[in-house]
This record gives C-alpha cells, sequence and structure tokens, in this order.
C-alpha cells in the first residue's frame, strides 16, 4: 500500500464512518483490506483502492464496514450493566411510574451482544418491570453486523465470553454448533442502520443512551458534534454510557458525569428535548 492509497483511504473513511486513522494504523488498514481485496479478485490493496476511484459503490461500503466492524462481547466491561441495575433502571422506574414506558438506544449495537445484554438485564429485573412497555434500538454502521444480530446466533466462543452460564442456560437454545438467543429476548431489540456522523433525530427522545467503544475512533471535533447531538435525544432526567475509554469533559457541557458512577452520564440542562425531532415509535416489546 502506498502512501497515497493510505491517504486516500483514510480521507473516505472519515468523510463516510468518522473514523480517524492515524499513520501508525496502516497494519490495521492492510490487515482488513488485503482478505477484502483477495476476495474481490485484485492483487491487493492499490488496486483495491483504483476500483474504488472508477465508483465501485458496492465495493467501497465493503471498505467501510471491514474498517468499522469492532470487537464485542456479552456483558462488556461489566460496569456498566452494574450501574443499569443498580442506579439507572431503578431510578427510571420511580421517575417513569405514571407513563410506564423505557426507551434504550444501543448507538453501535455491532453483532448484537450489548443490545441483547441489556435486555436481559431487563428481563432479570421480573415483577418490577411487568406491564411496562420497553424498547431497545440497536443501530450500527454495518449491515452486515446488524444481520448477525437480528438471527441472535453465537459460536461457542462467543457465548462464552462474558455470559455467565446461568443466562446462557435460561435464555438461549442450542442449534448445532451454536447457541440461538430466545425469540422473546430477540422481539426486544429492533436493528436500524445508522451512521453517528448524520442526523438520526427521527428515532425519537430516549430515557437511555449506551454510545460505548466508538467515539475513541472519532477526533476530537467529531466527538464533540456527536455529544451535542445525543444530547437532543435523551430525556432531561436520563442517562448516557459510555467506553470505559471513553469521557465527554473537555469536549462538551451537553453531559456531566454522574456523582458516584464511572462511565455514566447525565443531560446538563434542566428544560425537557424537543419532541420535534421525533416521538417514540409505536412499536415496542413488553418487557418484565
Amino acid at each position: 500500500m502506498t502512501p497515497l492509497d493510505f491517504e486516500y483511504l483514510r480521507k473516505l473513511l472519515k468523510e463516510r464512518s468518522g473514523l480517524d486513522l492515524t499513520a501508525e494504523k496502516q497494519y490495521l488498514v492492510e490487515s482488513r483490506l488485503t482478505p477484502l481485496a483477495r476476495k474481490a479478485g485484485l492483487s491487493g490493496i492499490g488496486d483495491l483502492v483504483q476500483k474504488m476511484k472508477t465508483g465501485a459503490a458496492a465495493l467501497t461500503i465493503d471498505v467501510v464496514e471491514a474498517m468499522t466492524t469492532n470487537e464485542t462481547f456479552f456483558f462488556r466491561d461489566k460496569t456498566p450493566f452494574e450501574h443499569l441495575r443498580e442506579t439507572v433502571i431503578p431510578a427510571l422506574l420511580q421517575a417513569r411510574a405514571a407513563r410506564r414506558h423505557l426507551r434504550i438506544w444501543c448507538a453501535a449495537g455491532s453483532t448484537g451482544q450489548e443490545p441483547y445484554s441489556i435486555a436481559m438485564c431487563l428481563k432479570e429485573c421480573g415483577p418490577p418491570l411487568t406491564g411496562w412497555r420497553t424498547e431497545i434500538i440497536a443501530t450500527d454502521l454495518s449491515n452486515e453486523v446488524l444481520e448477525k444480530s437480528r438471527a441472535g446466533l453465537y459460536s461457542q466462543f462467543e457465548v462464552q465470553r462474558g455470559l455467565p452460564i446461568q443466562l446462557l442456560i435460561k435464555y438461549f437454545k442450542q442449534v448445532g454448533e451454536l447457541w440461538q438467543i430466545n425469540p422473546d429476548i430477540r422481539a426486544m431489540v429492533q436493528h436500524r442502520q445508522l451512521n453517528l456522523l448524520q442526523d438520526f433525530s427521527h428515532l425519537g427522545v430516549f430515557d437511555v443512551i449506551f454510545c460505548r467503544n466508538v467515539l475513541i475512533y472519532f477526533d476530537q471535533q467529531t466527538k464533540a458534534g456527536v455529544f451535542t447531538r445525543l444530547a437532543r435525544q435523551v430525556e432531561v432526567d436520563g442517562f448516557l454510557a459510555l467506553g470505559a475509554a471513553e469521557t465527554v469533559v473537555g469536549l462538551t457541557d451537553a453531559f456531566k458525569p454522574h456523582p458516584d458512577k464511572r462511565g455514566l452520564y447525565r443531560p446538563n440542562r434542566v428544560s425537557p428535548p424537543s419532541r420535534a425531532a421525533g416521538m417514540p415509535s409505536p412499536r415496542a416489546a413488553a418487557g418484565g
């Protein structure tokens, strides 16, 4: 891969996905795109770039998806899900007692481990959520990973990473050599293709937003812009969960850190978000 090839890919990926590739990440480009080039019958990344320049739209989509598909596993980092069970859900059970409706957005849903972990947390709440409507919206840039998430099929290796054995037995069924999450859990999650660099106001307003381990790939200006738009989509008493290496500090005043829970943030305002951006979807899955 020549420096010009890398620069072309760097600019394209920044524009299409927000991915901010520095020079030391050239190895990552080569490791992910060389197999894609060979699959397309091309000799290497140089030919791949030349074909993209001719307007090969499908190939460009494949390149963006290959570079933005990131590692995930069930109950990743544990702490955000402890916050969800011990702090977020109890607070919202009280605050939403009148309307009995929760909306949660998983903004980088990938292959489904995070949104399904959220769904299992809600199921494990038991009677307190009986009769409530719960919506979990999982979005991702990649249609390929969204399809895997919809299927809810995971290998033995995937279910062994972070998933407690009691939840595997309770919420999964073995299908050949794979494990499939039960239909009632799959039904709790709606999937939509979404680019965080573009407008997402049509999703409506949420009580909780999980936006974890995706902003670390963006530059400071792009992060700040995403935070500003996320703030418009969360209730005034809602919550934002970020990844362990992510923070709003120094980037935005739209959110403030929770005083006791690392990685958890609250909107930094007193007025409700604008509803002109879109109301909650009428489609909901029963929780509890």
